[in-house]
């Protein structure tokens, strides 16, 4: 029995060493996969009473369905991807819990607790994480709640889960107490996710992510299985670190995040179309040119390069110009995209050397000596408000300093403001030309002007 749990443990902790860095990152994720086959079928091994038939069946259909999934969601919909299965592990881990609360007065004052901590944290994380995957698909849209009124809601129903949770731990004969524990926590997980945009989104999916870690390893200690306790600890604690670091990178507190609106957290307003003063459109030749005799470029890439999925078209043009002696950097920002790490895997994945890939807080200081920033769709963290207007609902957010560079040229599809609605004003500048269209065909076509 202790063998069947120290090997996926090995392999657990291999493969998240691995996913250090992208070069290493693919066959780490195969090691995580071969770890979780050992621990699953050892599981069900030492348990001979488990249905063999169903189980088989419950297996074969979870594993099509990722796999099916898996190959066909397209990259710009990774964010959504991760959203959806970090629920399903809450939501798991929280059914596991109302089961065994089910069977209240057959288990212990410690498994009583654990269940019921399970059951918050599981249930917080499926429906925090359901409300990312319908925010990040643009399908759910509305009014932002002020910050009064989402504090004061989430307040009522913070005290309305202590209650109940309390009643649950003293052991009081409330018909349905579990069901209505869980019915709290789902609202308090949508409380808390329902008003954040923008930049914000990528800190909350890694919070998330971390619940729902912690709820695996107490799922794991309710059912006395160390290999869901090591998952789950291993989940949970990265998923904390990254969350601190994205925070401290951001210069917000997690309490600011999951308490305002990155709408409502100023006097200033959000940009709802067109940007006051004019912008510079340039044609693909003349930025070509510029490339072409440009001695040091940094390339800033944004969603825009993942939803026109043009990370190969990327490549191209860094070896085009590679071929006239021209240098090429790419500075990569904490939240750029719509999930932690979203840049890195989508350069990766075009093969593009990680050692041209740079955070924000090494390369920029070097933006005032780049001839050329080119910005990929990438709103919200090149926006020089954040560092010059106390009204501007970014303020205080560090981000790239593309506007010191000499000349910005931005890739972007439309004049509409970014994920968190915020006017750049970046784009009227004298010194940054725009080209209007999808980053895939912009890039394309300034291949071809280069060649």
């Amino acid at each position: 029995m202790a063998l069947s749990y120290a090997i996926p443990t090995v392999f657990f902790i291999v493969g998240a060493m691995r996913l250090k860095s992208p070069k290493t990152a693919r066959t780490g994720m195969w090691w995580i996969a071969m770890g979780m086959i050992v621990g699953v079928g050892g599981t069900v091994l030492l348990h001979p009473d488990i249905p063999w038939g169903l189980t088989i069946a419950v297996m074969a259909i979870g594993s099509g369905l990722g796999v099916f999934i898996a190959k066909r969601v397209k990259m710009t919909a990774m964010p959504q991807m991760v959203a959806v299965f970090n629920g399903m592990g809450g939501g798991g881990a929280a059914l596991v819990a109302l089961d065994s609360l089910g069977h209240f007065r057959s288990l212990g004052a410690f498994a009583a607790l654990i269940a019921t901590i399970t059951l918050v944290i599981g249930s917080i994380s499926f429906s925090g994480s359901s409300i990312a995957f319908l925010k990040l698909q643009e399908w759910l849209h509305g009014p932002r709640l002020s910050r009064t009124v989402q504090a004061t809601m989430t307040g009522l129903g913070l005290l309305l889960l202590l209650s109940l949770v309390s009643l649950r731990i003293a052991n009081q004969p409330v018909p349905g107490l579990a069901i209505w524990i869980m019915i709290a926590a789902v609202f308090e997980g949508v409380m808390l996710v329902i008003p954040i945009g923008g930049a914000d989104m990528p800190v909350v999916i890694s919070m998330l992510n971390a619940l729902t870690g912690l709820a695996a390893a107490a799922t794991g200690f309710l059912i006395s299985n160390n290999v869901l306790i090591v998952a789950g600890a291993l989940v949970g604690a990265s998923g904390t670190i990254l969350t601190q670091q994205m925070s401290r990178a951001m210069n917000r507190s997690l309490r600011h995040i999951l308490f305002s609106s990155l709408a409502q957290s100023g006097t200033g307003t959000p940009g709802h179309g067109d940007l006051d003063g004019t912008m510079i459109e340039a044609s693909h030749e003349d930025v070509a040119m510029l490339l072409t005799y440009s001695r040091n470029i940094i390339v800033v890439p944004g969603f825009g390069l993942a939803a026109s999925r043009a990370q190969q078209e990327v490549r191209q043009l860094m070896e085009k110009l590679a071929g006239h002696q021209v240098g090429v950097k790419f500075a990569i920002h904490p939240v750029a995209g719509r999930m932690p790490g979203h840049m890195n895997v989508l350069l990766a994945e075009a093969n593009i050397p990680y050692d041209r890939l740079f955070e924000m807080d090494a390369i920029n200081q070097e933006f005032k000596d780049a001839d050329v920033a080119l910005v990929i769709g990438a709103n919200d963290v090149t926006n020089p408000a954040a560092k010059t207007e106390p009204n501007s609902p970014l303020f205080g957010m560090p981000v790239l300093n593309v506007d010191q560079a000499k000349k910005v040229i931005v890739l972007k599809r439309g004049k509409n403001p970014g994920f968190s609605g915020v006017d750049n004003p970046l784009y009227t500048r004298s010194h940054t030309s725009m080209l209007f269209g999808d980053a895939k065909d912009s890039l394309g076509k300034l291949i071809q002007a280069i060649e």
